[in-house]
């Protein structure tokens, strides 16, 4: 497993993480936890150092999955990025809370499940920019990086707007950003700025929520508890038709997934890429794009076929 800097963190991540979204329970389906857990093991074994999770996911079930992993292997060494900004510990639903007693409260929950005296990179979770001016977010986490708790802390942005603007005020020292074959805009002003600024990137949706698995079409479903219930079927059948486009990048031993990932850390911005997981299999052929290979011809063809909409 290839390492690589995270910016100005100076961490060295393994080019490929796990993001932990789908162990939760939540987002992706029902899940197994003894086969999660599974899972966590067999991808530190292949060289993976780097997890990406958040408090709410499962409302810290991911996070107990993986403080339960972390002390069976005493491991002290994997970075962790986790997220907060979502509060989930009250009665009446989800709200955005940002508010500095809320972030030293959530943190120390964050790290009782982890099992850890500090989160490696705390990372604000997509939340808007004038919020977190608002409740002067950056302070606060100044302070919480003087007191030892976080080490670094970044922005996971759902907007590019967001993340940008985030990277003008010079604070973050990471930024987390959708980057895919399907959705590649943050390489059009994004990267480059965060390459200038020296800002860590960790890509997400490698696999953009499973349509670049190649496995969907517009007759597929999904549960309610998965965050793709709501995918229309004609949203499902342009999926479907952009990746029938991209069959050229199957070859002998080498499967669109694991193209897909490559593609995500083709770009020089990019430190790490956090494919979902939630069996071993999953682990393993997404731990297995770090022997993939784009050639320049296809990387190009795949941006000429993302400005023609896919189309022949």
């Amino acid at each position: 497993m290839k390492l690589k800097r995270l910016g100005k963190t100076n961490l060295l991540v393994s080019e490929i993480g796990f993001g932990a979204w789908a162990i939760s329970g939540r987002g992706y389906g029902p899940t197994d936890d003894k086969e999660s857990i599974h899972a966590l093991h067999i991808a530190f074994d292949l060289g993976v150092n780097f997890i990406d999770t958040a408090d709410i996911y499962g409302d810290g079930h991911s996070e107990e999955l993986i403080g339960r992993v972390l002390r069976e292997r005493n491991d002290k060494e994997t970075i962790i990025a986790t997220k907060f900004g979502w509060d989930f510990y009250r009665d009446g639903g989800i709200r955005s809370n940002l508010k500095r007693n809320y972030i030293f409260f959530a943190l120390e929950k964050s790290l009782k499940r982890f099992g850890r005296e500090w989160i490696d990179i705390y990372q604000i979770h997509n939340s808007k920019p004038d919020d977190m001016e608002r409740d002067n977010v950056y302070e606060t986490l100044d302070e919480l990086k003087k007191q030892g708790k976080i080490r670094f802390y970044g922005v996971s942005a759902y907007y590019l707007e967001d993340a940008i603007e985030a990277i003008k005020t010079g604070k973050p020292d990471t930024i987390q950003v959708i980057y895919n074959i399907l959705e590649p805009e943050a390489e059009n002003k994004l990267l480059p700025l965060a390459l200038k600024k020296d800002v860590g990137i960790i890509a997400r949706e490698p696999l953009a929520s499973g349509l670049l698995t190649g496995k969907y079409n517009e007759n597929s479903s999904f549960l309610k508890t998965d965050h793709r219930y709501g995918w229309s079927k004609k949203f499902l059948e342009e999926g479907a038709r952009k990746v029938s486009r991209l069959k050229f990048l199957e070859k002998e031993g080498q499967t669109l997934i694991q193209a897909a990932v490559r593609f995500s850390l083709s770009h020089k911005a990019v430190s790490v890429v956090i494919p979902g997981a939630k069996t071993v299999k999953q682990v393993e052929e997404n731990i297995s794009a770090a022997k993939a290979e784009l050639s320049s011809d296809e990387l190009k063809r795949v941006r000429e076929l993302y400005r023609n909409n896919f189309l022949p």
